[in-house]
């Protein structure tokens, strides 16, 4: 390739293959000697046959600019993205950026670990802001947003705690129903990730979500930390479909793709599936080496 025509590109991150490795700045290069992939080759690694993957571009191409990211989401093929805390975010050039490109934003984090939704302190603050994420929502064209429980309160016993959790869902709960957005409530692992976390398992954030009853009180149920608390991936999505707004993944342990640990993804992908869900897939993992490579390990992960 030319060098004028490499440096164009670049610069709009519709390269090669070999070019988005080098742009991305992950730790490994490809082997010497393997083809470059065209755009179009490119693009169809995030197009993928059943699932739809929302890539996360807090975890993927770390050492680019925010912005660059969305465009390497988009040149990978991949429908959608999600990404952490909006606070820190320019959204109107997201906003713009992904509706140039063709791309969803599948959700993004509304309310994270501090202050604490376990604590009734809180659920002033905790209203206050969904209200104001439902309206960045509103401007993304996102239809879901995840919210975490908090830390351990000190004095309090995880069963308060969650009564807590649920009273806080129930006064935030119109607010989401009237933007139509959904809150979905992420529960963590604490063997490796988050100790001390008082929200852990299918079982409790189920109940929490059938105690609070709405429509728009879903779980975001992250696959890796399901995998870490209780295992038997395929026996809990089966027993709480009805609760599920959305999925994310990594493989354990490593937290980085599909093939690089113990969870057999592809079995997993296909009995979501079949039981119906047909919502975004969030790439909460760490490409292991380059995201050329991760991209090739979540295509074939959704063959079946």
């Amino acid at each position: 390739m030319a060098p004028q025509s490499r440096r164009r590109f670049l610069a709009t991150a519709v390269a090669s293959g070999a070019a988005l490795v080098a742009a991305s700045g992950t730790s490994r290069a490809e082997p010497s000697g393997t083809k470059p992939l065209s755009p179009e080759e490119l693009k169809r690694l995030g197009r993928t046959p059943h699932t739809r993957f929302a890539v996360n571009i807090e975890m993927w191409w770390r050492r680019l600019p925010f912005l660059e990211r969305i465009r390497q989401a988009a040149a990978f093929g991949f429908p959608a993205i999600e990404f952490w805390n909006w606070r820190t975010k320019d959204i109107d050039a997201i906003a713009e950026l992904t509706s140039k490109l063709g791309l969803e934003v599948a959700q993004f984090t509304a309310w994270g670990f501090r202050p604490g939704l376990n604590h009734p302190k809180n659920h002033d603050r905790f209203v206050q802001a969904i209200e104001e994420a439902c309206q960045v929502a509103r401007r993304l064209r996102c239809k879901k947003m995840t919210v975490v429980g908090g830390d351990n309160q000190p004095g309090m016993t995880q069963e308060q705690m969650h009564e807590n959790i649920i009273r806080g869902l129930r006064r935030a709960a119109p607010v989401a129903e009237r933007y139509g957005v959904m809150m979905i409530l992420e529960p963590m692992n604490i063997r490796v990730d988050h100790k001390g976390h008082c929200l852990y398992g299918s079982a409790p954030a189920i109940r929490i979500c059938r105690e609070v009853n709405s429509p728009m009180v879903r779980i975001n149920w992250d696959l890796y930390h399901m995998q870490i608390t209780e295992g038997d991936l395929c026996g809990h999505l089966r027993e709480g479909i009805p609760w599920i707004g959305y999925l994310q993944l990594a493989d354990h342990p490593g937290r980085n793709e599909p093939g690089t640990g113990e969870i057999h993804y592809p079995r997993v992908l296909r009995e979501a599936y079949e039981l119906g869900y047909r919502g975004y897939v969030g790439l909460e993992c760490r490409p292991k080496t380059t995201e050329l490579a991760a991209a090739q390990a979540v295509h074939r992960a959704d063959q079946w």
